[in-house]
């Protein structure tokens, strides 16, 4: 399928350093952030570009606008939108493998919602921040789809594989307070101080010794990289398919249409 969106040909990502060595990568594509290839691989090559920096010690990743990120767009708005056409899934993969590949720690500030490869971008980050109006959402199932940018394999490692099979298989939305009690969200904090409070913990990141952290985060976060390559392989070649169904037709009419889909299982 393609998105009936106009395809944006540049991916505008901001880049600023901070004298107590955080690095704050902000996309600026609001209100929703919707991403796409040329998206992802600025985040990806900013990051690489900060792990050669001695100077930079934590990353914060952060977006302008009412929501971090509301994945693909579909053409609705940021409530009814998740997964990415075929004929750019390899390079979209191809580029979030690079985000699990960053040395650096990265600290996500989480506003409004996450969703579908939003919740993806969210979770390749080793902490998120987030308040109790932050939605985070695979609405994958609920629209046909199985799920993308690795999530098969990075949720798990965050909150437990029964709380990513809950999320993945219904769809719901999970509010802040929810993520932050099984783990997805590692500090809850007043909505308007999301920012703020990410930057407060990248410093403390910061502040610490650089080469333990390293060693530390290498070896939390070992073989995570490779596993994410071989998984969005599955997830594409499944996502291939279920795009031929009627269902999917049905899930991406529904969410567009503002109605509940009536899935058939065909």
């Amino acid at each position: 399928m393609t998105s009936s969106a106009p395809e944006q040909t540049a991916a505008p990502i901001t880049v600023e350093r901070t004298p107590d060595g955080v690095a704050v990568v902000e996309l600026h594509r609001p209100p929703h952030n919707y991403f796409d290839v040329p998206l992802v691989q600025q985040i990806a090559e900013a990051y690489a570009e900060l792990d050669d920096d001695a100077d930079v010690r934590a990353i914060v990743l952060c977006s302008e606008g009412r929501n971090f990120c509301a994945g693909a767009n579909f053409g609705g708005d940021g409530e009814r939108t998740a997964g990415i056409s075929t004929d750019v899934a390899g390079s979209l993969y191809a580029e979030a493998v690079r985000l699990f590949s960053v040395r650096t720690p990265v600290v996500a500030a989480v506003q409004g919602i996450a969703i579908g490869g939003g919740l993806g971008l969210a979770v390749s980050a080793d902490f998120r921040v987030a308040g109790p109006g932050t939605r985070f959402c695979a609405n994958f199932s609920r629209l046909g789809l199985h799920q993308g940018f690795g999530l098969s394999v990075s949720l798990p490692r965050v909150v437990g594989r029964q709380h990513a099979l809950d999320m993945l298989v219904t769809g719901r939305r999970v509010g802040g307070e929810e993520a932050f009690r099984f783990g997805l969200v590692d500090r809850l904090v007043a909505d308007g101080e999301i920012r703020g409070r990410a930057l407060e913990l990248a410093a403390e990141i910061a502040s610490v010794a650089p080469l333990a952290v390293r060693s530390i985060r290498a070896t939390m976060r070992a073989g995570l990289a490779d596993e994410i390559a071989a998984i969005t392989e599955h997830e594409a070649a499944e996502q291939l398919w279920l795009r031929g169904t009627g269902d999917f037709a049905e899930g991406v009419a529904a969410s567009l249409e503002r109605r509940e889909p009536h899935f058939t299982g065909r």
